[in-house]
């Protein structure tokens, strides 16, 4: 299988038929110019609990052509959730993501299909660099959340976010796609080990049918995976080295201040110099409150080694190839 191409929707019953056509016309022809051999390929559509006939559709398809599959969910999981599942279905070397609402062009899967085969990509991302959406709810939060992303993965990307992409096989079989971190698969793929990213200007269209799934919350809740992923890719493994290092540096610090404030009234009292009692020093209670947290977090840490030394998947690494 040379292509899979992945379509995770939710009422898009409208947009299928000219979508699936669209796909069929630009895979008559062959991917690859200097090759005659037509594309052996499968159109995977995951129907994320739609409550339209996307999925009396998809089933009549793949009846019809055997290059089409369909998986259907019983209730709305997220995008995440249809990704994961079609990653795991899909049969094809290259594996290419894209919406079903026709705002992504499936002329655009010749040139990243060759990006991948031909260039070594192991991702190409899809940039909208002219955005067919409204400027104050879309592009500028969009512009916004990129910069973010780009700053705290160090993967410059202008779309991170973008539908449309391809992945080469090893790519999808060696990420898990969890939550709502369909956003962050390009950051997923490198800390997988897969460092070869680019990205290619395509292009984007209005929505034809219906309306968008996403609101503004979605700029919310990225950022928070954002930090998620983030929090994980380096510490996950080891959450003690951050919980006990901020843990410790807060215990010593409120115990030495604890000391000094005692050391200091007692100096005093010896000297007959007058003093307050350190008990009526808002300081030392401020010193008490940062070794309780010290110790919480420290606790915290040490839990935290206790869960990741237990966990199944502690020694799962991505080995790149055996000889």
């Amino acid at each position: 299988m040379d292509l899979s191409i992945v379509i995770a929707l939710y009422n898009e019953q409208e947009s299928l038929p000219e979508l699936l056509e669209r796909i069929r016309n630009v895979l008559q022809k062959p991917l690859i110019p200097t090759e005659e051999a037509l594309p052996r390929y499968e159109v995977l559509f995951v129907d994320d609990g739609s409550t339209d006939e996307s999925w009396d559709f998809i089933a009549q398809e793949a009846e019809a052509d055997k290059r089409v599959r369909g998986i259907r969910f019983r209730r709305n999981y997220g995008k995440s959730a249809a990704l994961y599942c079609g990653f795991k279905a899909a049969e094809g070397k290259v594996i290419i993501t894209m919406d079903a609402d026709l705002q992504d062009d499936p002329a655009e899967i010749p040139a990243l299909y060759r990006m991948v085969i031909e260039e070594g990509y192991d991702l190409v991302s899809g940039w909208k660099k002219k955005r067919k959406d409204r400027v104050l709810t879309k592009n500028i939060p969009s512009r916004i959340y990129n910069a973010t992303a780009r700053a705290v993965t160090g993967i410059k990307l202008h779309d991170m976010n973008c539908g449309l992409k391809a992945y080469r096989k090893e790519v999808v079989k060696n990420i898990e796609v969890y939550g709502e971190m369909h956003r962050y698969i390009p950051y997923l793929a490198k800390e997988a080990g897969f460092t070869k990213i680019g990205e290619k200007p395509v292009v984007h269209a209005r929505r034809k049918y219906g309306k968008s799934k996403f609101g503004l919350s979605r700029f919310v809740n990225g950022y928070l995976d954002l930090l998620t992923l983030w929090f994980l890719a380096r510490f996950g493994k080891r959450p003690m080295h951050i919980f006990g290092l901020f843990g410790s540096l807060m215990f010593f610090a409120g115990g030495i201040l604890a000391v000094w404030l005692i050391v200091q009234k007692i100096y005093w009292q010896s000297h007959g110099m007058p003093y307050r009692a350190v008990t009526d020093q808002p300081l030392f209670y401020l010193a008490l409150l940062a070794v309780i947290l010290g110790m919480q977090l420290f606790l915290a840490g040490f839990i935290g080694e206790l869960i990741t030394r237990n966990a199944p998947e502690r020694n799962h690494y991505h080995i790149q190839e055996e000889r």
